[in-house]
């Protein structure tokens, strides 16, 4: 699996999904689990980088402005939630988290931590095997891409006080 074959199956399930994240979670389940073991641990792979990728001031910023707080695992999960959106809302976001503004109102919520777990519930469905050092979690961890604190935080840091001149939109929408 390539990087247009990873958006394609985002946005499709996002798209028939019509905005439940349970289901968009149950379609990309069904979905990666028609392809081979290696696109299986190809997606995880793009995945984690797209997580690493959205490791960003400017996205945790968000964040505390949609949400109203930041804790390491609800910025892993808004981080899912934002790739879950589609590869347009995943770029445009990173070019200019500001972006977020009019998508982030309508969801209600921005936590997706199913999505974590897609590419070995896939697996696992293609395989009938239980969780083991096999599955795609933890061969793309084995490779390094550990999302759990393993890069530096991209941008600059911002303090509280710098939130509604740094994402105005936002700041607007949700205070």
């Amino acid at each position: 699996m390539n990087q247009t074959e990873f958006w394609q199956l985002i946005d499709a399930t996002h798209q028939a999904a019509v905005g439940s994240l349970d289901s968009q979670e149950t379609k990309l389940i069904e979905a990666l689990a028609q392809h081979s073991l290696d696109d299986i641990v190809d997606f995880e792979r793009l995945f984690r980088q797209y997580i690493l990728a959205a490791d960003d001031f400017g996205i945790i910023a968000a964040q505390k402005i949609i949400q109203g707080w930041v804790s390491d695992d609800s910025y892993l999960y808004s981080r899912c939630w934002l790739i879950s959106q589609g590869e347009q809302v995943f770029f445009e976001a990173l070019r200019n988290p500001d972006a977020l503004a009019e998508l982030a109102a309508t969801q209600g919520n921005t936590d997706f931590e199913p999505l974590l777990y897609v590419a070995d519930k896939a697996f696992a469905v293609l395989t009938g095997m239980e969780e083991d050092e096999s599955f795609p979690r933890n061969i793309a961890y084995e490779q390094g891409l550990d999302y759990d604190g393993s890069t530096e935080t991209k941008d600059e840091d911002w303090t509280e006080e710098q939130l509604p001149a740094l994402l105005p939109r936002l700041w607007s929408k949700f205070n």
